[in-house]
């Protein structure tokens, strides 16, 4: 046996790579997904508006924006695996915290902090998956990382309504942040080093910095893409659970089947989704989820027929989310070049909580409190989103054009890569 092979890394298998990275995610996903659906619950328990629960969730979007925005310039200086031991460690502190909060002022301060690091912490997870999985299976496995997001739905969100049922709303926060301490230290512990882009250039700092990454316009309009199909989803998702429970009468105790019923349909969705973006590209698959979701929108929140079944409704919107998702993701995960990847998703995390925020925010604005309960202007912040949500099929089409020829011009001057900074096991397939 050569030195070199007695000193390089172990083999790293992709599927185990897959499945810490959506542990992660899970954790992370969770602690910001369950705060809408337990927000009538909290609101009451702390005497808070309902119209203001897109607020609380906008406090968490915007201070991972800012986050985001300050990573931009730190995170390809560091080891991926230690950066993101570090951003999981202050979210399970920033989670404990907020089941701790007092009032509207305090649970904002604990879900600010908590968005500190939750923004990072999404960014490096991309961007690990994007250094150690090979682009053309890239999409398969961002669609299991992001399957994270329906595991949240399928078994988080009910379980942490179910809990808070039994113990209260603070419960499922103190909850969260136990099982976030596991994930944290199982990932330090057996996630490899993710050295390879300070190799690529010697060190993070020497890669291009944030003005030029900036100044190309495939990065300038991902993030306009991304920002349009953050703010047209998240007008409206916060106030769900309100909505559902105060406008069309749904039961608080029966609340848990919806989300158990719509992450299932997603799961499968995002499973079944990251392939079709493989073979058919993420303009195509993209827009067919652009336009379901506009459905699906409309018939929820404007016209909603009495007939058709709470569930059935929000396992389509679901469905609709999950298709659009996966394809806009693996698209902007083939925009940025390897040294500054995880500057470039940093980046991309402050756009996507900035817009978040911004359309939470909004949505608190033109909602109102009436007099008999229900919560006024569902229908204008539904419309406000699917005219959003209209302009991301130009951009997936602009911005897939962009990097298909960026891609077919570097394969033709640039010899094939001679491997990963961490070797991969012949188990290559992470859904083998």
């Amino acid at each position: 046996m050569s030195a070199e092979s007695a000193s390089s890394p172990a083999p790293v298998s992709e599927r185990a790579v897959v499945l810490l990275i959506g542990a992660v995610q899970f954790v992370n996903i969770l602690d910001f997904v369950m705060v809408m659906p337990l927000g009538p619950d909290f609101a009451k328990g702390l005497g808070i508006e309902s119209s203001h629960i897109g607020t609380i969730g906008g406090s968490y979007t915007a201070a991972a924006s800012v986050a985001g925005l300050v990573g931009g310039y730190m995170l390809d200086r560091y080891d991926r695996r230690k950066a993101l031991a570090v951003c999981m460690l202050g979210l399970v502190a920033a989670t404990a915290a907020g089941g701790l909060a007092t009032g509207l002022s305090t649970l904002l301060l604990a879900r600010v902090c908590a968005g500190l690091f939750g923004g990072p912490a999404t960014a490096l997870s991309l961007s690990i998956i994007a250094d150690l999985i090979p682009a053309e299976r890239r999409g398969r496995a961002l669609g299991a990382v992001m399957a994270s997001f329906s595991v949240a739905s399928v078994l988080g969100v009910p379980m942490a309504l179910k809990v808070a049922e039994v113990g209260g709303w603070r419960l499922p926060f103190f909850a969260v942040a136990a099982l976030g301490f596991v994930v944290a230290a199982a990932a330090l512990l057996l996630l490899p080093p993710v050295r390879g882009h300070l190799d690529a250039g010697g060190s993070g700092a020497r890669a291009p910095g944030v003005g030029a990454l900036l100044g190309r316009t495939d990065v300038q309009l991902s993030y306009l893409m991304t920002a349009l199909v953050m703010m047209s989803g998240f007008i409206v998702i916060p106030n769900i659970s309100a909505y559902l429970q105060q406008n069309l009468g749904y039961p608080r105790d029966r609340l848990w089947i919806i989300y158990f019923a719509g992450g299932i349909v997603s799961f499968v969705t995002l499973r079944l989704t990251g392939p079709l973006v493989d073979r058919f590209g993420s303009f195509r698959v993209g827009t067919v989820g652009v336009l379901l979701a506009a459905v699906f929108t409309f018939v929820g929140f404007v016209s909603y027929p009495a007939w058709l079944p709470i569930p059935l409704l929000f396992m389509g919107f679901m469905m609709a989310m999950g298709v659009r998702n996966v394809a806009y993701n693996t698209l902007t995960s083939r925009v940025p070049d390897n040294p500054v990847r995880a500057r470039f998703m940093s980046l991309q995390s402050a756009t996507q909580h900035m817009a978040a925020a911004l359309g939470a925010f909004l949505s608190s604005r033109l909602l109102v409190d009436l007099p008999d309960g229900t919560l006024g202007g569902m229908g204008t912040i539904a419309w406000v989103s699917i005219g959003l949500s209209l302009g991301v099929p130009v951009m997936l089409w602009v911005v897939e054009k962009r990097v298909h020829s960026r891609e077919q011009a570097r394969a033709l001057a640039v010899p094939p890569a001679q491997g990963l900074a961490v070797p991969l096991s012949p188990q290559a397939n992470p859904h083998a």
